[in-house]
Formats: structure tokens, sequence, C-alpha cells
């Protein structure tokens, strides 16, 4: 345990406080003691603000031109970074990040998200629930008999990894091929994960080169779709980019590609998480889960206090434009200020006896999608594959257990589960 640690010796730096599952003690210390901290950088990572309160993380979300995305949204930037990608970041027009949407400030990001929003609307999402459904029922279909085996790869990943690739237009056999991107993409810093054969495992040089060349192997093969659907378009979301037009201008391939990926990537790896955490919570509060079992209609509430409890994304980054003053503590223009989702859904000011798993919680007014600007674009999806997938699964298997503990993704950013075993019946 963390408890009652002095808040100099809390270091969200250390990726082995999120492996170890200790960042809620920490969380707990920074809320009472500092909630607007500083952490240090080290020899290799910059410095950072961290907010641990609910309050300062609306602030800051609901403010985007004072804390802006287009500097990196993934963490505090490296102390002494590679001078190709400080010449990249030079000649990126104001605003614009990486050609994402997700580090892209308004008003473009505004703009770019309206070109698929109604791909997302609640009816689209309604609309699609009975092949969500579908879905839901051909991967526990795939489960079958079986007894045991791991919950992450048979079933989790798989519905989410379904719907988004449907949603795109991608053939079944690409898949496994997403799965695996999207883990290089999001896990580079995960051992199991790495690829590239750079420097030790779990090194820094290893964990960059891994993810370099997954989102390199994901934007080949995105050229690749995108020259069929410039010759045959179709009714999905990348014939849609494809057509699209902002100010009057198409986008360009580079901004169709990092849309891509990104859809990809953020429309399987939460969701997934959820899901297996999901579980994890359910198993570890056999009152809630017998509570939700013999009255299926609290699911919506459940899926809502799921999301709360594991807080799929640790945190995102922004840049402060200007001097600015939080809770006492001074901000200068060009810090980074990283918001604590974990933190902030367990704020003793916003939510009663919140370390309590409580699937009827009301109010619950988490943000484990974010706020603001850049609230998740696929929170309608998440919410519906997670409700149809407890579900069907308790309906298929009303009797599965944990087999062992989680086996956690080594990262400070995302709160991914790699493994799972379960006792199916």
């Amino acid at each position: 345990m963390v408890a009652e640690k002095q808040t100099h010796d809390i270091n969200l730096h250390d990726v082995n406080l999120f492996l170890r599952d200790e960042f809620h003690e920490a969380f707990r210390v920074l809320r009472r003691e500092a909630p607007v901290h500083w952490n240090p950088g080290s020899a290799r990572a910059n410095g950072f603000w961290s907010l641990a309160k609910y309050e300062d993380i609306l602030f800051v979300s609901r403010n985007p031109e004072t804390f802006i995305s287009s500097k990196g949204i993934g963490g505090p930037g490296e102390r002494n970074p590679r001078p190709e990608d400080v010449a990249r970041a030079a000649a990126r027009p104001p605003g614009e990040g990486d050609s994402s949407i997700i580090t892209m400030d308004p008003p473009r990001h505004v703009k770019m998200r309206r070109l698929v929003n109604k791909g997302f609307t609640p009816r689209a999402v309604n609309a699609m629930e009975p092949q969500i459904r579908a879905q839901t029922r051909e991967v526990l279909d795939a489960v079958g008999d079986r007894a045991s085996g791991d919950f992450v790869l048979e079933v989790s990943s798989q519905l989410p990894l379904a719907v988004i690739c449907g949603l795109m237009g991608l053939p079944r056999e690409a898949w496994p091929l997403m799965f695996e991107l999207t883990n290089a993409a999001l896990g580079a810093g995960d051992p199991e994960y790495q690829t590239a054969q750079v420097g030790t495992a779990g090194s820094t040089e290893a964990a960059r080169a891994t993810a370099r060349a997954g989102n390199l192997r994901m934007a080949q093969y995105f050229r690749e779709v995108l020259e069929q659907r410039r010759a045959e378009p179709r009714e999905d979301l990348i014939s849609i980019l494809l057509e699209a037009e902002l100010d009057g201008e198409q986008l360009t391939e580079r901004e169709i590609l990092e849309f891509c990926n990104l859809l990809v990537i953020a429309g399987n790896e939460t969701t997934r998480n959820a899901i297996s955490g999901g579980l994890v919570a359910l198993d570890e509060h056999p009152d809630e889960r017998e509570r939700l079992q013999a009255d299926m209609s609290l699911i919506d509430s459940a899926v809502e206090e799921i999301l709360r409890w594991t807080s799929p994304l640790h945190h995102m980054t922004r840049e402060a434009t200007a001097d600015v003053e939080i809770r006492g503590q001074q901000i200068s223009a060009g810090e980074k200020v990283m918001m604590w989702y974990p933190s902030a859904n367990r704020d003793e000011d916003v939510f009663d006896d919140p370390y309590r798993f409580d699937i009827t919680r009301s109010p619950n007014d988490h943000i484990a999608f974010g706020i603001g600007e850049h609230f998740c674009l696929g929170a309608g999806f998440a919410r519906k594959e997670i409700r149809v997938m407890f579900e069907e699964l308790f309906d298929r298997y009303p009797k599965i257990r944990l087999a062992g503990g989680p086996d956690r993704l080594r990262s400070s950013f995302i709160n991914g589960i790699k493994h799972l075993p379960v006792d199916y019946r």
C-alpha cells in the first residue's frame, strides 16, 4: 500500500504504481494534501502538474484555448526529444497537433468531429444494437462449451474490435492485425507487446520503436484501403472521410490516415478494458453481482458504475498557453497538466462513499469518457457494447468466475488488462 505516504514521495512517472494497483491510494493522498501537484521530471521525461480533483479537471477540459491538446495528449513529453521529432512538431500549423482529431484544438477540432458525428449519434448507436447483439453472440459461440480460458483474448477484445472494424468496413481477416497494432500503439511500454529489437525489453527505446513500427504498419494498411474506397466507395466511415470537405477542401491523406488510426485504436482498446475491468469488479463484489443477475433491468446503472470504477483511461494531458492559477498553484505557460480520471471518479466531494462499488449509484456523473471539447466520440457505442456483453454473457455463462488475478498492462496511460483467466462454467 502507498498509505499515508508524503506527497513528495508520490511519483506518477512510476509505472509500477499502476501495475501494483496502488494508484488509487496515491490519488486519495493527493486529493487531500496536494490536489494540484507538481511531479518532478526524470532523466527522460519532463515534469508535469497532476490534477486530482473533479472540479479542476472540468475547468481545464472546458477551457481548450488555455489548455491545448495540439502539443500532445499522452504524457509530459521527453526531456531530450529526437531532433527530427522537434523539427516535425515545429512544422505543424498552430492547433493541428499531429493531424489527428485527438490532438487538434478549436476550431478545426470541432469541424473534424462534425464530419463523422452522424455515425455516432444515439440514433445510430441504437440502430446498431441488433448487430452488436448478434456479434456478441457470435463471440460467445466461439467460446462454446469451453470450461476455462482467457477472457480478454476470447471475449472482451473481440466485440469492440468487431464493432469498430464493421463501422469502418474492414474485412474480418484484418481484425487480428488491428488488434495486434492497437497493442503495439498503446502497449508499447509493455515487454509483451514490444516487437522492435531496440534496446532492452521494457526500455524507452524499445517502446518508441514498437509504437513507431505499429503506427507505420497501420498507415500502410489504410493506404491500401483508401485506394480501394476511391475506386469503390461504400457506406462506411472511411468512405465518409474520403468524400468529406472541410472549409471547402477535402481532407489530406495524412488527416484521413490519422483519423483511421484513432478510430481503430480508441474504438476497441478502452471498451475492451471496461468489459474486462467490469467482470473483475463484479467478481470482487459478489453481492452487487448477485443483485444485477437477479434483476438485469439494473444494467444501465451498472454500466455507469463499471465505467466510473474502472476508468479505462488513466489520464489525458494538456499544455497551458498562459500563466494560470488553480487552487493557489501557479501553472506557467508551456507546462504540462495531466488530468487523472480515476482520481476524479473517486472524488469525495462529488461521489458519496466513492470507494464503494454500487451498481445503483445515482447520480453518477463520472468522467470516464472525459468532458468538454474532447468528450469521447464513441461513448455511446462503448456503453451499448458493455451493456449487451454483460446481458449475453450472464445469460450464457451465469456462473462465470475469475480463475486468477488480472495481468495488467505496463502503462500509466491506459488502465489495461492483457489477460484474465476465467472459469466459464
